[in-house]
């Protein structure tokens, strides 16, 4: 078992960051390497990320005050949350969202059109319940998304559109899907994630086709969720299409942490290749695991920007190649031990998720997961007062995050896993 390896302008364009070419430049790579290490040493230093346990809560005349975050390190990212999900998994979107949620960060809930409204409803009326969640948002009239079709990725496009939109200063576009959970905490995640480069696009990839060009690429279908307002099935041709030579085709998994600037290009940018892959890609069976990754590969301007790791952890079956096993309590240890982001996928309400919560994110029911910017007194509820964001506590769960990113950035890791064209 290992880690698994439509449109709206925007307000504002991200800053030009540099991309890395991939013979002249070994530069950005020692200063990144520098950077990583950098990091590692500050969370080795940090109390936060010793096995001591935490000192005891305050007494409840005393209200703490935040620690001043500018000596602590770089300034945190912010993130953007696309969380989406089907009919049945309101509930399952929330516990996502509080599992996820820091207030620096973006989201946007997105329960396609075979939820009910009643569920739409309730999920946006508790999705921002809690104080402070001006940035929690929830789209009110999905289509329908088919698993199987390119109507999920117009559903991933139009939400990154949505974000934004309504965002202005995010740094990396995150899609969760409600099988997915946080294996680390949010002040983890971003804490790790302040000392990398911005513009790199975490994203598993390989141009290796095999099985899959007479399953997944030559087959021509339709999905019916781009023009039916009610769920459908794919149906296929009975043709055929040859392989392309413009471009070559890349696949993945759907799992992606994309890059503001990355986003930008494929929803409002000039160049055409991101449009022209959708085209291709409108008639092809789970499109949404092939896109972005053909998108990237091709581009000369972020085809050196791409971590073959989508800081997922995933479980296959050998002999069943089309959805990743379902992770339960016996997958803790390696879950754990990647030190991967995130997990996918698991059923509902398994009690596996109330052992992360417990064990891990240190979340409590109906509660978000605790972090640098709670500064409400005692067990009840840590997060009822709101401090600053930019303050982070990380844990040991970051430093496992950190050795795995140090590892993968590597200069040899980093180049030689890169969009090969094999």
């Amino acid at each position: 078992m290992q880690p698994s390896v439509p449109a709206g302008p925007a307000a504002t364009a991200a800053l030009p960051l540099a991309v890395f070419p991939k013979d002249t430049r070994p530069l950005p790579c020692l200063l990144l390497s520098c950077l990583l290490l950098l990091l590692l040493l500050h969370l080795l230093s940090s109390p936060s990320s010793s096995s001591s346990p935490p000192p005891p809560p305050s007494p409840p005349h005393h209200v703490p005050l935040p620690v001043d975050a500018s000596s602590a390190g770089p300034a945190p990212p912010s993130l953007a949350f696309l969380l989406t999900g089907s009919a049945g998994d309101a509930d399952r979107l929330l516990r996502l969202l509080l599992a996820t949620y820091h207030p620096r960060n973006l989201y946007l809930l997105l329960l396609d059109g075979a939820a009910s409204a009643g569920d739409r409803a309730r999920l946006a009326r508790q999705a921002r319940a809690g104080p402070g969640r001006a940035n929690v948002h929830v789209v009110g009239d999905p289509g329908f998304a088919n698993p199987r079709g390119a109507s999920t990725l117009a559903a991933t496009l139009h939400g990154a559109s949505l974000l934004l939109r309504v965002g202005q200063d995010w740094d990396w576009f995150v899609h969760l899907d409600a099988g997915d959970y946080p294996l680390v905490t949010p002040d983890d995640l971003l804490h790790v994630l302040s000392y990398i480069p911005k513009d790199l696009n975490f994203i598993q990839h390989t141009s290796y086709i095999g099985w899959r060009e007479s399953r997944q690429i030559r087959p021509i279908v339709v999905d019916p969720g781009l023009y039916l307002s009610s769920r459908t099935d794919i149906f296929y041709a009975t043709q055929k299409r040859e392989l392309p030579n413009a471009y070559k085709l890349f696949t993945g998994s759907s799992s992606v942490i994309l890059s503001r600037k990355f986003i930008e290009y494929c929803i409002i940018g000039t160049d055409n290749l991101p449009r022209t892959m959708l085209m291709y890609y409108t008639n092809m069976p789970l499109p949404h695991r092939k896109y972005f990754q053909t998108v990237l590969c091709n581009s000369p301007e972020f085809n050196r920007t791409v971590v073959n790791h989508d800081l997922h952890y995933s479980k296959w079956d050998s002999s069943s190649k089309k959805e990743p096993l379902l992770l339960t309590l016996d997958d803790v240890e390696n879950m754990t031990q990647s030190g991967v982001a995130f997990g996918t996928r698991f059923s509902m309400d398994d009690p596996v998720l109330n052992h992360i919560d417990e064990e891990i994110l240190h979340r409590q029911p109906e509660e978000p997961a605790p972090g640098g910017w709670c500064i409400g007194v005692g067990d009840a509820s840590p997060c009822s007062v709101s401090g600053n964001p930019d303050v982070l506590r990380p844990g040991p769960a970051a430093m496992k995050l950190a050795k795995l990113l140090a590892q993968r950035l590597t200069y040899r890791n980093f180049y030689s896993q890169q969009c090969i064209w094999d």
